[in-house]
């Protein structure tokens, strides 16, 4: 009878190819890691009058940032940050949030530098840099939102 050694999977390390498992269901999704960050300012001068304003509400922003290799789960950025408003302009204003991500936008600059890059210095079409971004990053970002991210030079559009 001839004895057969037992065969043991090569362990993985960095740099070396990891085949992705293909979701079928949404629930099997690795979640995602959640980073939390405080903006919150008792006073801001007010941008129009430049009073100081004391703070009079506070929001949650979340936002996808570039995920976690070692552990395959994507990350999410939630921004607490302070709303006040100004009695004498009558207006609204929010504490800056504008070196995390553009106005209005679910992905901070850092995925969207890295998407654009993919596409205009890797010359990958728009569909093969989502799925990169997705499988080398954790981050998923649909093909068409890549494309108005190159269309409009890497900023959002106004």
């Amino acid at each position: 009878m001839k004895q057969t050694q037992p065969t043991s999977k090569p362990k993985l390390g960095p740099g070396e190819y990891r085949p992705d498992t293909a979701f079928t269901r949404l629930e099997d999704l690795p979640r995602p890691k959640i980073i939390k960050e405080r903006r919150i300012y008792d006073t801001l001068p007010c941008p129009y009058c430049g009073k100081p304003i004391g703070r009079d509400k506070v929001f949650t922003r979340p936002l996808h940032d570039i995920g976690d290799l070692v552990s395959g789960r994507p990350h999410e950025l939630r921004i607490i940050y302070s709303q006040h408003y100004c009695s004498t302009c009558d207006k609204y204003f929010n504490a800056d949030l504008a070196d995390v991500a553009p106005p209005r936008g679910h992905y901070t600059h850092r995925v969207m530098a890295l998407a654009v890059r993919l596409v205009v210095e890797d010359g990958l079409p728009y569909r093969t840099a989502s799925w990169t971004l997705w499988r080398d990053h954790r981050v998923f970002v649909p093909f068409a939102t890549i494309q108005n991210w190159v269309e409009a030079g890497g900023k959002k559009g106004e």
